[in-house]
């Protein structure tokens, strides 16, 4: 089993910035994808970012909801156990929950995290 902890969210104003971090723990786990999605208040849950690799982990292909292109940037670590989501010119519509999630095949993502409360001020 593979456990996903978030951190880093919280309270801030619009057009400030917040980073958040998922640290995946637990069994050794190569994953081909990890993302971040969110679920604002009333809301389905949505993508926000995600980056997948090759078979041998080369490449570190990122794609991004149209609403976050140019504000966030999806990384990680280079042993791929830590993603991290850095937010910029954060507007009051990026309040939600925000998950990571993790999958070790194509089109599946296997592991979630619990979440973390982003709230942006207006």
């Amino acid at each position: 089993q593979v456990q996903l902890v978030e951190s880093g969210g919280g309270l801030v104003q619009a057009g400030g910035s917040l980073r958040l971090s998922c640290a995946a723990s637990g069994r050794t786990f190569r994953p081909y994808v990890m993302g971040w999605f969110r679920r604002a208040p009333g809301k389905e849950r949505e993508f926000v970012a995600s980056i997948t690799w090759s078979g041998d982990w080369s490449g570190g292909r990122t794609v991004y909801a149209d609403s976050v292109l140019g504000r966030f940037t999806i990384s990680t670590d280079n042993s791929k156990t830590t993603v991290r989501l850095h937010m910029n010119i954060l507007k009051p519509e990026d309040t939600a929950v925000y998950y990571c999630s993790v999958g070790a095949t194509p089109g599946t993502y296997d592991y979630w995290g619990q979440g973390t409360q982003v709230t942006v001020s207006s």
